[in-house]
């Protein structure tokens, strides 16, 4: 197989660092990781504007979906679950309602308090976006056989058990 950018990488690190010990092989795999994350995103960001959203509507939209009340949350909880300031979710969520994908609604028991809630046409965009990016992971994917990816999932559940990060932590994109 030829080089490819982690090869390089790892290359131009041993010809420039020689006195900075590092192993080639966990710097190489972290770089491909951090490549194909960038990558990851880069299919995000395609399939939001191939929709007519911007990447943080977009996710969003996803963050609102995939909750246990899918489709609902109160403004607070939903910043806090994308790790932003309230202001920033109010910018976010007033673009989204005005072009109609997400509506205030009164909240649970309390009816002073206001959920948002994804519209049918938040909805359909929603999905609509996550087929466009679903299709490009699926070919990122098809590079390695059935089993392969099997394996590779068996390996990265290792390393993410290793960090210890709870299943709530991780991202919600």
């Amino acid at each position: 197989m030829p080089d490819d950018a982690a090869d390089r990488h790892v290359q131009r690190w041993r010809n420039h660092w020689i006195d900075v010990p590092f192993d080639d092989e966990v710097e190489a795999a972290i770089y491909r990781i951090q490549l194909i994350a960038g990558r990851l995103t880069d299919y995000k960001a395609e399939a939001a504007a191939r929709v007519g959203l911007e990447l943080a509507e977009y996710a969003t939209l996803h963050t609102l979906m995939i909750r246990e009340t899918p489709g609902r949350a109160s403004p607070s909880r939903l910043a806090e679950d994308m790790g932003i300031s309230p202001a920033g979710m109010t910018g976010r969520l007033a673009k989204l309602e005005q072009a109609g994908y997400v509506q205030r609604v009164p909240g649970g028991t309390d009816r002073r308090r206001l959920d948002v809630e994804v519209t049918r046409s938040g909805a359909d965009l929603w999905r609509r976006a996550m087929d466009l990016r679903g299709q490009r992971e699926e070919e990122m994917a098809a590079a390695l056989s059935r089993r392969e990816l099997a394996a590779l999932n068996r390996m990265l559940k290792r390393m993410l058990a290793r960090l210890d990060v709870p299943e709530s932590d991780g991202p919600a994109e």
